[in-house]
């Protein structure tokens, strides 16, 4: 399907792909603000948030690559660099494998390579996060004016013990673009997972970010802003 995309600025074409109840209007407020000023900004809600209308979540993560893929292709885009974080994330790791020659770089986040020993405590942790959200009427207001679809979908979803595609994150097989991992201090699995990704991929770099957990450029949104900067300036010298 084609998604749901807004553009901003000129130049090389810089893709953000938004965490899990997010939409490309939402996330990654502070990078696209800095970054339009200088390069062509396209920001997408993935199938079943904000705009992307979508009720179809069976294979999500595959059929959210193949999207990516559809809509660039609609742009006309043949080249861009591409940044994710979390459910964001996943699927750019998962497009990056399967449609690697789309790609100048990538730039990660929140995302975990390995089913930890304590997977089954770490989700049930996430199962009783969930359930109290889904008993707040303010975010529920307000994520049902954010998505056209139903985004409780994603809530059922994620208390399946094994929906995170793990078959997926295990490796960098095929992507041939410098990667960019910025992990926060505050979740030792995504840190474990950068350095494991590192000593996968010759052409991967890494920043731990301290004072910040698994949604890093929001937590903090200068520091993530300033590195991906310099990584994005490495890559046009070379």
């Amino acid at each position: 399907m084609i998604l749901y995309n807004e553009a901003a600025g000129e130049g090389e074409p810089i893709v953000f792909l938004h965490s899990g109840l997010q939409t490309g209007n939402t996330d990654f407020v502070k990078q696209r603000e800095t970054i339009k000023n200088l390069m062509k900004v396209i920001t997408l809600d993935l199938r079943g948030h904000g705009k992307s209308l979508s009720n179809n979540l069976n294979n999500f993560f595959e059929d959210a690559a193949d999207d990516l893929k559809e809509t660039m292709e609609e742009l006309e885009i043949e080249k861009f660099h591409l940044v994710g974080s979390s459910l964001g994330g996943l699927v750019g790791l998962i497009f990056a494998k399967k449609y690697p020659y789309f790609l100048i770089s990538l730039t990660l986040s929140g995302i975990t390579a390995d089913r930890q020993d304590n997977w089954k405590e770490l989700h049930g942790e996430d199962i009783r996060a969930q359930e109290n959200l889904l008993h707040d009427t303010e975010i529920i207001k307000v994520l049902n004016q954010m998505h056209d679809s139903d985004w409780k979908q994603f809530i059922y979803k994620g208390r399946d013990e094994d929906w995170y595609p793990f078959e997926h994150t295990g490796d960098l097989e095929g992507i041939k673009a410098p990667i960019l991992f910025m992990v926060g201090e505050g979740n030792k699995a995504e840190v474990e997972s950068a350095s494991k990704y590192q000593r996968l991929h010759d052409n991967v770099h890494v920043c731990v970010i301290p004072f910040a957990s698994h949604l890093v450029h929001e937590q903090k949104p200068d520091v993530y802003t300033e590195v991906l900067m310099e990584f994005l300036n490495v890559i046009k010298e070379q």
